[in-house]
């Protein structure tokens, strides 16, 4: 495993990396793509989320689990820390958007300032716009509510069950969504229905931690990432095969694939690829590239939405201008790809830099 002294694993940022640019290929190219990157990209996220978390929570329940107000200690520490990562660009980015009256910014602030994106989707069964994307990290911290205690308070041996248990769930529940005729938005947005993927990323912390054997069989070896590649790319194939879109294997089954192929990803990626796999990885770009991928995901729908992103928006503007200059460019959906995500990662850096990195500082206090 390759980690940095303070136990970062290094391959991470480049999986951080591939998550996001799976999301930006997919809304970048939404006018002409076909499949589903960004589903992937999301559940990749939700997995590394899971085991990253996981793993955090069962080494401080060691450290706490025997001390007479440990829970106290544990509790306050995680909250700290998330509030610290998570909250301030989150709503700074929400604070700008309400100044700037960005649709559905004002309508909405409620839902959004309380992490109910995904809830409102659900309920509504209708998108929000520009704001569309942040139902994931409501899901995610709908789960950062509930996970804690689950770790804390379950013993060790008998978590892996209430993880299956969860698991299991949260796909009966999506098959339960689709033959109630629910639209399809309510199974891939509901907490409840994404737990698969978190509870796949516990299981792999659990294994780090405490069965070591056990994970270094499952990812010593690169193969069976590419077997559960493969399972995804025919998962796609027989997607295609039915007229509706949003048939059975896109809503129920889409989700379990890829999250296994993540569990093997990440998992490979702890152990720490070898050859091309690990020079992309751990390249300076990729690195970097992860590191502000929380950013990245945040800001990307701002500076260009194919759906949402009018012609007075500044990167349509902009855009506009430069085909005046350079017409040979105009319908390249490469060269506007390019164009939005280079924005992005200019916005994002800056982000980082001037903003998430000092107040990210902060967590050390807290190690």
């Amino acid at each position: 495993m390759h980690a940095t002294t303070k136990g970062h694993i290094i391959q991470l940022d480049g999986i951080r990396f591939i998550a996001v640019a799976l999301v930006l290929i997919d809304h970048f190219f939404s006018s002409v793509n076909i499949i589903p990157y960004g589903k992937l990209g999301v559940t990749i996220f939700f997995v590394l989320s899971g085991f990253l978390i996981s793993r955090i929570l069962l080494k401080s329940k060691e450290r706490y689990i025997e001390q007479p107000d440990g829970f106290k200690q544990y509790i306050r520490k995680f909250l700290i820390r998330r509030t610290i990562r998570i909250f301030p660009i989150y709503y700074l980015l929400l604070a700008i958007l309400f100044i700037l009256n960005v649709p559905p910014v004002r309508e909405k602030i409620a839902w959004l300032a309380l992490y109910g994106t995904n809830i409102y989707i659900g309920i509504y069964q209708t998108w929000l716009g520009s704001t569309d994307h942040l139902w994931s990290l409501a899901v995610e911290e709908q789960v950062y509510l509930f996970f804690p205690f689950l770790i804390f308070f379950v013993s060790r041996k008998n978590l892996i069950p209430w993880l299956a248990v969860m698991g299991v769930l949260s796909v009966l529940l999506r098959f339960y969504f689709y033959f109630s005729g629910k639209d399809w938005s309510v199974s891939y947005v509901t907490m409840p229905a994404c737990l698969d993927s978190f509870a796949l990323g516990g299981l792999m912390a659990w294994l780090q931690l405490y069965k070591k054997d056990v994970f270094l069989k499952l990812f010593d070896k690169s193969w069976p990432v590419l077997v559960a590649l493969l399972g995804w790319v025919a998962m796609q194939y027989w997607n295609k095969s039915y007229d509706n879109i949003h048939n059975v294997v896109d809503v129920v089954i889409d989700r379990l694939v890829s999250s296994i192929f993540s569990f093997f990803l990440i998992g490979r990626a702890v152990m720490g690829y070898n050859g091309g796999m690990k020079h992309f990885l751990e390249n300076p770009v990729s690195v970097y590239l992860g590191k502000i991928s929380y950013g990245i995901y945040l800001y990307h729908n701002f500076i260009y939405n194919h759906y949402h992103s009018g012609p007075n928006h500044p990167t349509v503007r902009l855009l506009h201008k430069i085909y005046r200059n350079f017409p040979a460019l105009e319908g390249s959906l490469t060269f506007e790809a390019c164009l939005f995500s280079l924005l992005t990662i200019i916005v994002a850096s800056i982000s980082w830099h001037f903003f998430e990195k000092p107040i990210n500082s902060l967590k050390d206090r807290y190690a």
